[in-house]
């Protein structure tokens, strides 16, 4: 049984989120031959040197248990949390995923990512994510004093939080992934299902690409004390959805 999971934005502001993550890692989780976490575990992630930082603290010990219990651990980065390094992954037992990946089984084939790359019509968002994502931004960033990038991210936060509500009273703006880009993805991937997140709009698409019926998975994202994991039996192309409370 493998298990799918994205959009947490764990942080000091979600407690309730945070427990039943905690939760979860700690009893459904552990039954899974796999977990995978498509992107924005943390609501921000400003560098490894922020371990200690004590809501990150016990997520990551979290991680690390399940993975010593010998379930195997996959993150990838989001929009939200792209700076997780090498050093998250030594201490959380995970393994950093490219985005995207294509997960091969006997039984199955799945593409997975993060989502957020093919929301092509979101410009502000994709020049920002072409800077951000680029090897000298982030250098420059890292050498900031950590409370400066806590800043700064805090800011970004509550700019990108502005622009949707401003957006969303556009009759034109919708955020999601672009049709187009969307198929000549899942043509790219040999039109493998396609699991992510990001757009929290959890839904199950059918695309019929050069006559190839392919399944998209949204993931939902967690809120109001809630969270959901999608599951797949590890048998058939079955998948399901399964409530967290």
């Amino acid at each position: 049984m493998i298990l799918f999971v994205s959009d947490l934005h764990l942080s000091q502001q979600t407690p309730e989120l945070n427990a039943l993550f905690l939760k979860f890692l700690g009893g459904r989780a552990r039954a899974a031959e796999a977990l995978f976490i498509l992107g924005d575990l943390f609501e921000y992630w400003v560098g490894d040197d922020d371990l200690d930082n004590p809501n990150h603290a016990a997520v990551v010990a979290a991680l690390r248990e399940l993975a010593d219990a010998g379930v195997a651990v996959h993150v990838m980065r989001g929009n939200r949390d792209f700076l997780l390094g090498d050093g998250f992954a030594a201490a959380s037992g995970a393994r950093l995923l490219p985005d995207p990946y294509v997960l091969s089984t006997p039984e199955w084939q799945f593409v997975l990512s993060h989502g957020d790359a093919l929301c092509t019509d979101d410009r502000d968002y994709q020049a920002f994510r072409t800077q951000s994502r680029s090897p000298e931004w982030q250098a420059a960033f890292l050498q900031k004093p950590l409370a400066e990038r806590h800043a700064i991210a805090r800011a970004l936060r509550e700019k990108s939080e502005a622009g949707k509500q401003e957006k969303a009273g556009r009759a034109d703006y919708l955020m999601d992934v672009n049709a187009g880009a969307t198929d000549d993805f899942l043509r790219e991937h040999g039109y493998a299902t396609f699991i992510h997140g990001h757009t929290h709009r959890p839904a199950t698409h059918d695309h019929i690409v050069d006559g190839i019926h392919v399944e998209r998975w949204v993931l939902a994202d967690w809120h109001d004390g809630a969270g959901e994991c999608l599951v797949w039996d590890g048998d058939t192309e079955t998948l399901t959805r399964e409530r967290l409370t």
